[in-house]
């Protein structure tokens, strides 16, 4: 099949104001996203959305692949239609359980159904964990990511939160979540806040592809109005999954009412001032020592400083796109249209210079 593309590479970082539209054919940052790499048809699109799921197990109905289609934008009947019907996927993916999987993957099609189920027992807890924590101190937004967040944990699973809390108690506010945390331990239940930040710094540093995804995938318990100033304040998100405008999972808004939200203010009261000042520079100087030496390694994606806690000790993301550009490198060499394979090709040189 011909498909002319037009290469739209461009290498530096991305510091312009998406628009209320956001382009399809625009990249912002190097070798994270290679399909994103070129103006492509939706057969492409929807080939490269598979072929990232697909890194974690992770088989798409037809409405998920609309949903987070990478760099690109068509309707939902358009993909589905092209999903039964285009000959050049037909050889490349295939149909199980109502997944769209790749060809030869249908296995994970069981898999999802088994993860489905185990992340439904966990959703309850979840709601609940998230909603005490949410009652804290300071704290303003608790959102589900990670598997959990898109029914793909595994039985036993942690649960893991991002939290958005008011500036300059960040620190506190997290030692106060360790406690519901350890408190959650002894009812058998893991509870992960793996990323807390102040409500002043909710753009995100790096920007690629894996970030895109965590943003679009996180489903907001707590402080919905924050969630959306968060979305609004990383919309070069859009740029890679310009449909996944808002969660695909939609719950409702636990935020504190009654008495604890009077506990709440009460506490912020008390820890509002130079007590909590003086706690907030206490714990942030403690744990900063502690894990100095661990944060400094190779390959870690820690962000530690006055407004963000992100304890990533060992970086997923980069390991992840790495192998989403392994893969769609290995398919474009066998796709039939070589100008294609060939201008991406160079793209790949480009980026790696």
């Amino acid at each position: 099949m011909q498909r002319p593309r037009r290469c739209v590479w461009q290498s530096q970082e991305v510091t312009r104001t998406v628009p209320d539209v956001p382009p399809t054919d625009y990249v912002p940052e190097t070798r994270d996203c290679p399909w994103c790499m070129v103006t492509i048809e939706p057969e492409d699109a929807i080939l490269g959305t598979l072929l990232y799921a697909d890194i974690f197990d992770y088989p798409l109905t037809t409405a998920e692949i609309h949903h987070y289609l990478i760099a690109a934008a068509a309707t939902l009947e358009t993909v589905r239609a092209t999903v039964e019907s285009s000959p050049w996927l037909k050889g490349r993916i295939s149909l199980s359980r109502g997944y769209v999987t790749l060809r030869g993957r249908q296995a994970i099609a069981a898999i999802r159904d088994e993860r489905r189920q185990s992340s439904a027992q966990l959703w309850s807890p979840a709601r609940r964990w998230g909603a005490l924590i949410g009652s804290l101190p300071f704290i303003r937004m608790v959102a589900v990511t990670g598997a959990l967040a898109v029914d793909n944990s595994p039985a036993g699973d942690d649960i893991d939160y991002l939290i958005v809390t008011t500036p300059g108690r960040v620190w506190l506010a997290r030692a106060l979540t360790v406690v519901i945390v350890r408190v959650a331990r002894l009812f058998g239940v893991g509870l992960c806040p793996n990323y807390v930040m102040s409500q002043s710094a909710l753009a995100q540093q790096r920007r690629n592809l894996f970030i895109a995804h965590d943003l679009a995938q996180m489903v907001p318990l707590v402080g919905h109005a924050v969630y959306v100033q968060m979305r609004a304040a990383n919309a070069w998100a859009f740029d890679y999954l310009p449909q996944a405008q808002a969660p695909l999972r939609v719950e409702a808004e636990f935020g504190p009412r009654g008495w604890p939200a009077r506990w709440q203010r009460a506490g912020e009261w008390l820890l509002g001032g130079r007590l909590g000042e003086a706690l907030e520079r206490w714990e942030r100087e403690r744990k900063l020592r502690k894990f100095a030496t661990v944060a400094a390694q190779f390959g870690s994606a820690a962000e530690l400083d006055a407004d963000r806690i992100k304890g990533h000790f060992d970086d997923h993301g980069d390991p992840i796109l790495q192998r989403f550009h392994d893969r769609v490198a290995e398919q474009l060499t066998s796709i039939e249209d070589r100008s294609v394979s060939l201008a991406a090709s160079s793209v790949f040189d480009e980026a790696a210079d």
